[in-house]
């Protein structure tokens, strides 16, 4: 076997599916509502097993998943399924964990969330494009548009914050299988309640990741009337 000097990274993917999406107000996990005749979470995996250069896809679930087995009685090849944790951290680890003796440390793994069901391909391949050659990977996001204000705890608006040089982080998210294992591992926790994204947790290094502009279509499904948007950008995209 060659060693990681001479092994040309590999690209794979990573998807917490263990969370049962509370805001949502679904019976079940939000990832499990279908949508254009599929759940949200087989276009998000559809996302990446159709995409060329990666090589396979890892789902982290909830212990007491009932929902998996109804939409894949067998997994495909490529597509692997693992048990997560109580917050995205450890389920992001345990989906590395997952990987290992098949990635390699300096392969690239891309974090995704499960309720982002309208990722472009283009989109993946701008990701990899723009932070394959990168000392330390990146993500998708959008610059912020909206009038952000910051309030008190009685609703009242107390300033007007500055949008300028402000992004919305998007997913999926691209480190080095062996960084990113790594500084999720070790985390104290009180990084762990500062963390809201594998980018954060990188950052908290002292890693600067890179900021690749992602799609507006690449929204996540958070409350039921996101829904119908993902809807529309699906069908435009099954058209396109």
């Amino acid at each position: 076997m060659n060693s990681h000097l001479d092994h040309q990274p590999t690209f794979w993917a990573v998807i917490p599916a263990a969370g049962i999406g509370q805001r949502f107000g679904a019976d079940g996990p939000k990832q499990y509502v279908s949508v254009c005749g599929q759940p949200i979470i087989q276009h998000t995996i559809n996302s990446f097993l159709q995409h060329p250069q990666i090589e396979g896809v890892v789902v982290v679930l909830h212990s007491e998943d009932s929902h998996w087995s109804t939409i894949y009685p067998v997994e495909p090849q490529g597509l692997w399924v693992t048990v997560g944790g109580e917050q995205r951290v450890d389920s992001v680890l345990q989906g590395l964990m997952a990987l290992e003796g098949k990635a390699h440390e300096h392969d690239w793994v891309l974090v995704h969330d499960a309720a982002r069901p309208c990722l472009r391909q283009d989109a993946i391949q701008r990701l990899i494009h723009e932070c394959q050659y990168d000392a330390v990977g990146g993500l998708l996001g959008r610059p912020v548009t909206d009038t952000l204000k910051c309030l008190n705890q009685e609703q009242g608006v107390e300033k007007t914050l500055s949008r300028v040089g402000v992004w919305q982080a998007q997913t999926p998210q691209m480190f080095r299988y062996g960084l990113l294992r790594t500084t999720l591992d070790h985390l104290t926790d009180q990084d762990r309640s500062r963390i809201t994204d594998e980018a954060s947790a990188i950052e908290l290094q002292g890693y600067v990741p890179r900021m690749v502009l992602g799609d507006v279509s690449n929204i996540k499904v958070t409350h039921a009337e996101d829904l119908a948007l993902a809807e529309w950008y699906l069908q435009q995209e099954s058209v396109s």
